[in-house]
């Protein structure tokens, strides 16, 4: 079901009479992208049959990283990945929050406010990890995910990183592990991110735009157990390519109303919500990302760009814990194939047909 999709095509003309004029270049193209996916307006996508040579045409969707209908072949697509990079132990996962109070500065100032959360977070994380009080290793290895919304589509800047459970010293060349239910201290790490987090708004020349009462704050700092890479990588997963909300969520559109179900923090019960239509676009629009920003980072030894090769991690790790990497735990089972509807035989695909009339060959 692609309720959002509908609920912008009925209501996104009106959101555009409204506010056009006023609106970020970013937002209208989400817009157009979501109306217009799998319409046509992308071209043809061509399958053949290699049963019984049946031809088979689909829709191309519009491939917007904001659109919730687009996202489920790129989740798959990463998670494979990731599941041959991770390296085997304990991990953690770690979560940033911007404080309430500057979340309207962040609004106003997203590519430098995103930029300045990736680099202040991910700067505590490598400090406090070569303390020899916690870890005792300079080249630990993290992700991190940027996420802008709550579980009521508010504005909620946060990061989520996966950090594997220790760090590799390279002054000794060793693998350095964490306990396995502690990684790095939530009350240092609030403090030195609150710290950086402040100097870097110096160095840009925005710190007297930020009310002073912010840095008195707390600023909120969490950090779990997950277990094994296998598993917290596949319970981050659906996080990474995930939208401010899904299409399953959304329960119904009814009297320029959209009904939604969310959960509370530490609560497994569903509750019910509804909104405005156009309270509810502009919700959803408020956490369309600038153009080009990379809301995945890769760091240390997960950097693509790093010297030490991910394998030598690996068998650092399993010298320091004795023992050897079950590969199987690492591997995904394939998706499955497109089908006949005729034949049941399966869907090779030919090609692309786009709005301009030329026909693309895969290869």
């Amino acid at each position: 079901m692609m309720i959002i999709k509908e609920l912008f095509q009925t209501y996104g003309p009106e959101y555009l009479a409204r506010f056009e004029s006023a609106m970020p270049s970013d937002h209208l193209k989400v817009i157009h992208a979501v109306t217009n996916c799998r319409t046509g307006s992308y071209g043809i996508a061509v399958y053949g049959c290699e049963a019984c040579g049946a031809p088979h045409l689909t829709y191309r969707s519009c491939g917007n990283r904001h659109c919730p209908g687009c996202q489920h072949q790129k989740t798959q697509l990463w998670l494979h990945t990731q599941m041959q990079r991770q390296v085997p132990g304990h991990h953690f996962m770690i979560t940033f929050t911007v404080p309430e109070q500057l979340r309207r500065f962040f609004r106003s100032h997203q590519r430098i406010g995103y930029t300045a959360l990736f680099e202040a977070s991910s700067a505590t994380i490598k400090a406090l990890a070569k303390d020899p009080k916690y870890v005792g290793g300079d080249l630990p290895g993290f992700f991190g995910v940027l996420h802008t919304w709550g579980r009521q589509l508010q504005y909620h800047p946060h990061i989520h990183y996966v950090a594997p459970g220790g760090a590799m010293s390279r002054s000794n060349g060793k693998w350095h592990p964490s306990r396995l239910d502690f990684f790095l201290p939530v009350k240092a790490m609030s403090k030195m991110f609150r710290a950086k987090l402040k100097d870097i708004m110096r160095k840009n020349g925005l710190y007297r735009q930020i009310p002073s009462e912010v840095w008195e704050k707390g600023f909120n700092v969490n950090c779990q157990a997950v277990g094994s890479s296998y598993h917290s990588i596949k319970y981050l997963a659906p996080y990474v390519f995930k939208v401010a909300i899904s299409n399953h969520r959304v329960t119904k559109i009814e009297n320029r109303r959209v009904f939604f179900k969310y959960k509370k923090g530490r609560s497994s019960r569903w509750r019910n919500m509804s909104l405005e239509v156009m309270e509810f676009i502009r919700r959803f629009l408020q956490h369309v990302l600038p153009t080009g920003f990379m809301k995945i980072r890769y760091y240390g030894f997960l950097n693509p760009n790093c010297r030490v090769k991910l394998e030598k991690i690996k068998t650092l790790i399993q010298l320091a814990f004795a023992f050897t990497l079950d590969n199987s735990e690492l591997s995904l089972p394939d998706p499955e194939p497109m089908v006949c509807h005729s034949c049941g035989g399966r869907l090779k695909y030919r090609g692309s047909l786009l709005p301009s009339g030329f026909f693309i060959s895969p290869g």
